[in-house]
């Protein structure tokens, strides 16, 4: 064989080799996502490439057979010619046995930098870079090269599921997507400026749904804007005009006895035709929307949409009403820093290291406001104020404080048993909370 013929066909092999790498790296990180949406698009590969992906055991056996048989043909057909000039060329300067010697050695390390660089770290990190691209363009040779070395792939398929079977070693991974990693993407999306911070922090919000139950976003009992069933024409109005609502619960005697509810669009006709406006006229009361408190923002979002209301008012386990929740409400959950106005009455920021954070603030807010990525029994309470109670296993009083992780929790200021703002600090403790104090 001529030195030319020799160094084309090393160069085959080793062009040959690196696609081998690719296709194997390729198919290997390519993800069934970004595959399916390619198949979408129109791309039927991809669907060739996600069946193998399930049962990739032929694959793998081509490529590793292939590779091999490569890699010793590319040794024969280099050391043959290489080792001959090498040889010739020491000869010039050098004893022929110390000529033969080294030339065979320079031959080898070309010969091994070659397969090294060209066939395996430069294919695969391409293929890390473009898997989805790549595993769709090599799978056609691939699925050729299979039905070429049929008879071989079944041998070793075969030998190979028996020892991983005798083994028990796993032979399928689990492609099956979780919350977590769709966060984990998403967050990686922000780190590489394809999505805006806030973008992400709406979807993390979305995942949050499950979990928050409606404590964390309601108004809460003393906030509720309502109506007596009695209530006067002039003290409607006069209401109406200093705090508007899309809606007012309509009670009679006390708010624990609801027996409907009035929209505002119903009392601007009213005021708008210059009509008396009477509660106990019944074509103006509605039947509200009544949960439990134990649901969670996505139960509830559900039931919004099955029985077409944007509010609910909120019962705890002896039926008593505990607060109210709006559409808009968890629509603020979901959106986050979109729509900041009630996170920053909540939570104000004194300086670097201090925030006064209202009692009723959800301790998922506070969270995230405070980066603290783990609380103690949180699953007990829904607001900061129910934190402080838990740490203190009492009702907290002013001055009283709890240490978690770095931060301090001081009570501010208390209205008769309710925490009204609580003092966070952040200092630098060990992580492990203090003992409460002893009751006074």
């Amino acid at each position: 064989m001529s030195f030319s013929q020799s160094l084309l066909l090393l160069a085959a092999i080793i062009l040959g080799g690196a696609f081998l790498s690719i296709a194997e790296i390729s198919l290997a990180a390519a993800r069934p996502l970004k595959l399916r949406q390619m198949a979408d698009n129109g791309t039927t590969r991809a669907l060739h490439v996600i069946a193998v992906q399930q049962n990739p055991g032929n694959y793998l056996t081509v490529v590793q057979i292939s590779i091999n048989a490569l890699a010793i043909l590319g040794g024969i057909v280099g050391e043959e010619f290489l080792t001959a000039l090498f040889t010739q060329l020491f000869l010039l300067v050098l004893e022929p046995p110390l000529a033969t010697t080294l030339g065979f050695a320079m031959s080898f390390l070309i010969l091994t930098s070659l397969f090294i660089v060209v066939t395996d770290l430069i294919p695969k990190q391409v293929a890390m870079a473009l898997p989805e691209p790549l595993a769709v363009f090599s799978i056609g040779p691939m699925r050729v090269l299979n039905i070429l070395l049929r008879p071989l792939v079944w041998f070793y398929s075969r030998l190979v599921s028996g020892l991983i079977k005798l083994l028990r070693l796993p032979a399928r991974r689990d492609d099956e997507v979780t919350p977590e990693d769709i966060l984990a993407l998403t967050e990686a999306g922000a780190r590489s400026g394809l999505l805006a911070p806030g973008e992400q922090q709406a979807i993390e919000n979305i995942f949050e749904l499950d979990t928050r139950t409606l404590p964390s976003a309601m108004s809460t009992r003393d906030e509720i804007e309502f109506f007596l069933v009695d209530d006067s024409d002039a003290l409607i109005r006069s209401r109406i005009a200093d705090t508007p609502h899309s809606a007012y619960p309509v009670c009679e005697g006390d708010i624990d006895h609801i027996i409907g509810y009035v929209s505002m669009k119903d009392l601007f006709k009213r005021v708008l035709h210059n009509e008396p406006i009477s509660l106990s006229d019944p074509t103006m009361l509605h039947k509200p929307l009544v949960v439990p408190d134990r649901l969670t923002l996505a139960e509830l979002l559900k039931q919004f949409r099955q029985v077409g209301e944007d509010f609910a008012l909120i019962v705890n386990e002896y039926s008593l009403v505990v607060g109210l929740i709006t559409v808009n409400d968890v629509m603020s959950i979901v959106m986050g820093d979109l729509v900041p106005p009630w996170y920053e009455e909540q939570i104000v920021r004194r300086d670097d290291n201090s925030w006064l954070i209202d009692g009723i603030t959800p301790i998922q807010d506070v969270r995230r406001a405070l980066e603290i990525e783990d609380i103690p029994q949180e699953e007990g309470y829904e607001t900061l104020a129910g934190f402080m109670m838990a740490m203190l296993r009492r009702v907290p009083r002013r001055t009283d404080r709890v240490i978690w992780g770095e931060y301090t929790f001081e009570v501010v200021d208390v209205d008769s048993y309710r925490i009204d703002q609580v003092l966070a600090t952040r200092t630098l403790a060990s992580g492990v909370p203090l003992e409460p104090p002893a009751p006074q």
